[in-house]
């Protein structure tokens, strides 16, 4: 088995985000900091070179593959700022419907700026997410 490349590191997280070179979206990864730090009540860390994440949990496939991974976090990347929601979007589709303009991939919320989105229904969809993770780890 190969080891994860994306791993905790010891850089800081406000020295990445004043790399940001946008203001804009430098600004919008401030936010989304403060947000997800209220939310999970964890201090934020750096993961890879590029990911601001809270939290970790520890998982364990059938395969008996196991690993830690986060519980949440933002890459604001040069075209939008993906923000990790690890449980997927299937179980919030009235929450997905109220959220505003965006793409999503498998754990991945797609957005290009916050003002495009309702930050109330990121709140919630990000706390559903670190509840509903916090309840499938605690059964391991």
């Amino acid at each position: 088995m190969s080891d994860l490349k994306t791993k905790p590191n010891k850089q800081s997280v406000k020295q990445f985000l004043e790399k940001v070179t946008d203001k804009n979206k430098r600004g919008d990864c401030y936010t989304i900091l403060k947000l997800m730090k209220q939310v999970t009540k964890e201090e934020p860390k750096m993961w890879g070179n590029n990911i601001v994440v809270f939290g970790s949990y520890h998982y364990k496939y059938e395969s008996g593959r196991e690993g830690d991974w986060f519980v949440t976090g933002f890459f604001p990347r040069k075209q939008n700022l993906t923000i990790y929601i690890m449980v997927g979007f299937e179980q919030y589709p009235d929450l997905m419907k109220k959220l505003g303009k965006h793409k999503t991939g498998k754990s991945c919320l797609y957005i290009n700026r916050l003002e495009d989105i309702n930050q109330s229904v990121l709140k919630e969809l990000i706390a559903e997410s670190v509840k509903k993770l916090s309840k499938i780890s605690a059964k391991e």
